[in-house]
Parts: C-alpha cells; sequence; structure tokens
C-alpha cells in the first residue's frame, strides 16, 4: 500500500515522496534521531544546520536552525509518534510543552520499511492544514528539496556502516 492509497491521504493537503535507500533502517533512524547525525545532511548543501536540540519521546522538542543563503531560519516543533526504526512524525504545530505556535506549516510523518539485504523503504508525508501551504511547500522545491534529503543521509549512512 502507498501513501497515496490510504484512507486519511488527501492530495490537496498532502505532500508525499517514497524512496528505495541503500541503507538500513535501523542508520537511517539513527539519522534521523541523534543531534551529531543530523547535522550532517539535514538540509540540502549548500546550507547548513547549526544548531539540533532533539528529545526523541512524543511530546519532546525536535528543534533545528539553519542556515539558508546567509539567513538563519529556527523551526521548533515537537515529536507526536515515535516507533523506533519504524516512524517519526513531528509538528511545528507546537513546540514543547504542548505551546501552539502562531503559524505552523506543517507535520512531517516518517516511515522506515525493512526491504531487506540493508535497504529501507522511506516514505515522507508532508501534511498541510490548508490547501494553499500544501501549494506554497511544493512550489518551494518539496520533491527535490526532500529528496535530497533523502540522498544525503543515505551517503551519510555509509560512513556509519563501515
Amino acid at each position: 500500500m502507498t501513501a497515496e492509497t490510504l484512507p486519511d491521504f488527501d492530495p490537496e493537503l498532502d505532500l508525499v515522496l517514497t524512496r528505495e535507500v541503500n541503507a538500513p533502517r535501523e542508520i537511517l533512524y539513527m539519522c534521523w534521531t541523534t543531534p551529531e547525525h543530523l547535522v550532517h545532511w539535514f538540509v540540502p548543501k549548500p546550507h547548513k544546520v547549526t544548531a539540533c536540540d532533539l528529545d526523541v519521546r512524543v511530546g519532546g522538542r525536535c528543534n533545528t536552525t539553519f542556515l539558508v543563503d546567509g539567513n538563519e531560519m529556527q523551526n521548533h516543533g515537537v515529536y507526536l509518534e515515535v516507533v523506533p526504526n519504524e516512524k517519526l512524525v513531528f509538528t511545528d504545530a507546537y513546540t514543547e510543552g504542548w505551546k501552539p505556535t502562531p503559524e505552523p506549516f506543517m507535520t512531517a510523518i516518517l516511515t522506515f520499511e525493512d526491504i531487506g539485504n540493508g535497504r529501507t523503504k522511506y516514505t515522507a508525508i508532508a501534511r498541510h492544514r490548508n490547501a494553499d501551504t500544501a501549494r506554497a511547500h511544493k512550489d518551494m522545491g518539496f520533491y527535490d528539496g526532500w529528496g535530497t534529503v533523502v540522498t544525503q543521509p543515505e551517503e551519510y549512512a555509509h560512513g556509519l556502516k563501515g
């Protein structure tokens, strides 16, 4: 079953990227949940992560700061669901302590499915609160940007396997 065939998938609100990644899901999950690893690949190069503070548990903080074209961008959120090595769900609709944010952008749903031979089916769903926000995210380069953010951890993970 693909994300697009799930009963709660909404093509006007949800953007989906699915890839087969040449790395074990445990390593990809570790890359997503360990600040020391995440800073090396989380934003498309030449941009970079300048700060990362993760408390990977339901209600725990998911805070990152990026440097993009000389501009610092802060993204603060919380984890909504954590299933080790299988699924991460986080949102910027709330910050730690369940404090609502004034302008939430999206909720991310990441799944890591073992497909054998050290490979993982990786699916990223970006859910938006309205069609305009989803369209804006798509126009900002969701598929290229998030596609890069699959390739970069795959390359980074190869160094962790050896």
